[in-house]
């Protein structure tokens, strides 16, 4: 199937990583211009999340950096102190990425009542090549699309019939990322074809969990709030959507009319 011409996603990670974010979240999306959003299904606040998100489209953040596993027989030697660890996860291997994965959309699947709409990675971990491969082999069984954040990524998911955006936009370091100045200068630079995901992480500051993007999030929900960054989506003449577009084009919204004059 063909592509829209363009199509914009703008995706919320960590729905599910503490019920303060997810709060956040759950606002931009019925407030703001988020479209879509990103569920951990192994925190113990995955399923009042869910339960909340039902019927909004959400993917699978798939976790592999902290909390329990999902899958009953995941190697314990990959594990530190039974739960996963960030460093540990270059020696995974593309068996127990895939079975993880598995058990994780399944989780989604009961915790939603319907499936995921696409894979994206906390911490970015299918930079890996195990991790990678692994995630490849369980979007590919079910015919998920898969996060992209660089060409070479691109090519590679591309290459195995995996489905993925064209570009992507998106960081989370020491300082808020999505300004509202940033996020109309990016709009307004957007190119001319193709689907991009726009990656941001707006929620309230952490209340049950430690983060080292905190007060951040605060600044990046204000920026998805604003009615300058509606207008902003009013002047570019489009509606974001989510990676549904990917699979069924003809979910992938019409330009925005003319404001009234």
């Amino acid at each position: 199937m063909s592509e829209p011409e363009r199509a914009l996603i703008i995706n919320a990670d960590d729905l599910g990583y503490d019920p303060a974010v997810t709060r956040g979240i759950l606002r931009a999306m019925h407030e703001g211009i988020v479209s879509s959003a990103t569920l951990m299904v192994n925190t113990p606040y995955s399923e009042a999340a869910a339960h909340e998100a039902r019927g909004l489209p959400i993917g699978l953040h798939f976790n592999l950096a902290r909390g329990l596993p999902v899958w009953a027989a995941f190697p314990g030697e990959l594990l530190r102190g039974g739960v996963f660890s960030k460093p540990l996860a270059p020696h995974l291997t593309p068996d127990v990425v895939e079975a993880e994965a598995l058990a994780q959309l399944e989780r989604l699947d009961v915790l939603l009542g319907q499936p995921a709409t696409h894979v994206d990675v906390h911490e970015h971990l299918h930079q890996h090549p195990g991790v990678f491969a692994g995630l490849l082999r369980a979007a590919r069984a079910l015919r998920l699309p898969v996060r992209s954040t660089s060409p070479p990524m691109r090519h590679a998911l591309r290459a195995h019939g995996v489905l993925t955006n064209d570009h992507f936009l998106g960081e989370a370091g020491a300082e808020a990322y999505w300004t509202l100045e940033r996020l109309e200068r990016h709009l307004a630079t957007l190119p001319g074809e193709g689907v991009t995901e726009l990656m941001c992480h707006p929620g309230y500051m952490p209340e049950a969990v430690r983060s080292r993007y905190a007060r951040q999030r605060e600044v990046e929900l204000a920026t998805f709030l604003h009615p300058r960054a509606h207008m902003a989506l009013t002047r570019l003449g489009v509606r974001p959507t989510d990676f549904r577009v990917l699979t069924r084009p003809s979910l992938a919204p019409s330009p925005l009319p003319d404001s009234p004059r």
